[in-house]
């Protein structure tokens, strides 16, 4: 049976990273820039806890392994790399510097044995693997679009339908689209 400063300790950590998740709620959803770097960070901590700054952020401010080692990171945690697609972390480095503030960069987790520390970290994990599973698990655009409507029609059910859902992404592709067939030749990203 757990002791009580454990608990305690498990509660506060559970508040901390759902207050933290609040406040990186943007349009009332949770990105998976945010799921991704909280992992990392929360990664980092089950490497190596205390963790010095100067161990986890670089020069540039960004977390390290957030870029070069998310693919590890995800995989560790039963991600598919299908979760990666169209992610990046530059908007989350800031978040996630503050996930390690508020954690005290692992201090408030010092005290810990070992497995009572990994424990808790996998079940904070667990609650960003909740956010990826449900998005893994969205609903794929259906679209009903009659042929003999004109392209105009079409891209304008599209829009409709991805509003509140893409994130803007829908919106990119169909730029991406436009400017592919405008300037042929040119590979438009």
């Amino acid at each position: 049976m757990a002791n009580k400063p454990v608990n305690k300790l498990g509660q506060e950590s559970r508040q901390i990273l759902n207050y933290w998740i609040d406040s990186c709620t943007r349009g009332k959803k949770v990105s998976r820039n945010t799921v991704a770097v909280g992992l990392v960070v929360l990664d980092h901590l089950r490497q190596k806890c205390p963790v010095s700054r100067d161990n986890a952020i670089s020069k540039g401010g960004e977390i390290k392994g957030a870029r070069s080692g998310l693919g590890n990171v995800l995989a560790k945690y039963g991600l598919p790399s299908m979760y990666l697609k169209e992610v990046t972390t530059r908007q989350g480095h800031q978040d996630g510097q503050r996930l390690f503030q508020q954690l005290e960069w692992g201090k408030k987790l010092a005290g810990l044995t070992n497995d009572e520390r990994d424990r808790l970290l996998l079940e904070l994990i667990d609650v960003l693997r909740g956010y990826a599973t449900d998005w893994l698990k969205r609903q794929n655009l259906e679209l009903n679009i009659d042929r003999r409507q004109a392209p105009t029609a079409w891209i304008s059910l599209i829009v409709e339908n991805a509003k509140d859902r893409s994130g803007g992404v829908v919106e990119q592709h169909l730029v991406g689209a436009k400017l592919e067939r405008r300037f042929k030749g040119i590979s438009i990203p």
